[in-house]
């Protein structure tokens, strides 16, 4: 059977998204690292809604990025700290609590209007092993089953430790699904990204599916693909691989099947030396990718040193567009033998310390958003994907086993929106 492909360009298919699932889902909205102390605030946009999340005396808290008096927005910063928030029309102003502060003039407001004391309308608000989530639906339900991944999973990796060392936001020419999708398999990667095939094993993927549309594939690196022939020799990219994990490749005198397990064992003895307290992770963790997805939108790269958090947001008209958010998290650590491993794609000099929270940086349609080559690669081949799937000659998706994860994704996406 196929999939039905009116979803990627249809105007009534992306209201029907917005509507059932976008404003009745757990959302993604930023780190908790972001967010350390009382009065830090970042704001995340999503089609027309802008919503505040703030650090408050009680916790976070997540507040509609709109002035209740005339309908302003309240705040065009990304980021910063305030425990005030200052409408810039007419000077209203408000707690970061959202209790309304004070209202210009308001001897001149007949007192009915105002009795109710307007404050900033809030929404659902919680943290989940570092994330911070919002809900804009009347009755969410409770995050921790909702995200249904295995209980701890995202807890070992500390992404609340983390620091963001760098973050982007770039414009692309497809649907959000055709990101997601193209993020959620690896069948691709001998034909988009074929200088993986010398450190990835494609063909020897394991696929988890959970429940609510959360999925998750282990991906062997360290190790060339089934699908070259030669299996012996320690490629340059395998010998990259070595030294991110402190082993010098001129003394590695065994093949490229030995290369996963020495990595492993490299990792393990940077943690025993840092106390890093790597014995919660598997062996796996250590040397694969661990790519898990939350549904709706968003791919993590898990990683003990450092997570890729991806997220696939909704252009504000266009279904044939939307927004790659990539936020690249390290965990800070005192070793100056420590170099990013070379997956994270960080631009030379990027600052990696952790100590400033780098500003998030914009790209549009046609700028060149310096994501690394295999991520320049995607961003080129899905518009073209876009296109092709209005042609008459394509009746809709046939996705194989190595596609499990996408069937998985749309279930999940179907059942919301048949939802009254």
């Amino acid at each position: 059977t196929c999939y039905p492909k009116d979803g990627y360009f249809s105007h009534d298919y992306m209201r029907r998204e917005w509507e059932r699932m976008w404003t009745d889902s757990w959302l993604i909205a930023g780190v908790a690292s972001d967010l350390s102390e009382v009065g830090d605030f970042f704001v995340f946009d999503i089609r027309e809604e802008s919503i505040i999340v703030t650090r408050t005396e009680e916790g976070v808290r997540a507040f509609y990025n709109v002035c209740p008096h005339r309908g302003s927005r309240l705040v065009w910063d990304e980021r910063g700290n305030r425990k005030v928030f200052v409408c810039p029309f007419h000077s209203w102003s408000f707690h970061n609590s959202g209790e309304l502060r004070r209202i210009t003039d308001e001897e001149t407001f007949h007192p009915d209007v105002v009795a109710h004391r307007p404050g900033l309308t809030p929404l659902a608000c919680a943290e989940h092993a570092g994330l911070v989530f919002i809900h804009m639906g009347e009755k969410p339900p409770p995050l921790g089953e909702s995200i249904g991944l295995p209980e701890g999973y995202l807890e070992d990796y500390q992404l609340d430790r983390m620091k963001v060392v760098r973050h982007v936001r770039s414009e692309w020419g497809a649907n959000w699904k055709v990101g997601v999708e193209a993020f959620y398999e690896s069948y691709h990667l001998h034909a988009v990204h074929p200088e993986t095939r010398g450190v990835m094993g494609d063909l020897n993927v394991q696929y988890d599916l959970y429940p609510n549309g959360a999925s998750r594939m282990i991906v062997p690196l360290g190790q060339p693909s089934q699908r070259m022939h030669d299996q012996e020799t320690v490629n340059e990219g395998l010998q990259l691989m070595l030294q991110d994990a402190g082993i010098d490749p001129a003394d590695f005198e065994v093949s490229a099947a030995d290369v996963r397990r020495a990595i492993q064992s490299g990792k393990r003895e940077r943690s025993d030396r840092l106390g890093l307290g790597y014995e919660r992770f598997e062996d796996g963790q250590l040397s694969d990718s661990w790519a898990t997805g939350i549904f709706p939108n968003v791919q993590i790269g898990c990683h003990p040193e450092a997570v890729f958090l991806m997220r696939f947001l909704p252009h504000e008209t266009d279904p044939e567009r939307f927004y790659y958010d990539t936020m690249t998290l390290l965990l800070p650590v005192d070793d100056p033998d420590y170099r990013p491993p070379g997956w994270m794609g960080l631009p030379e000099g990027t600052d990696v310390s952790g100590r400033v929270r780098p500003a998030v940086e914009h790209y549009s349609l046609e700028e060149d958003a310096n994501l690394g080559l295999v991520l320049s690669q995607d961003s080129a081949l899905l518009p073209v994907v876009q296109r092709g799937m209005r042609s008459r000659g394509f009746k809709g998706q046939l996705w194989g086993e190595q596609e499990q994860r996408l069937r998985h994704f749309h279930v999940e996406l179907e059942r919301r929106l048949a939802r009254d």
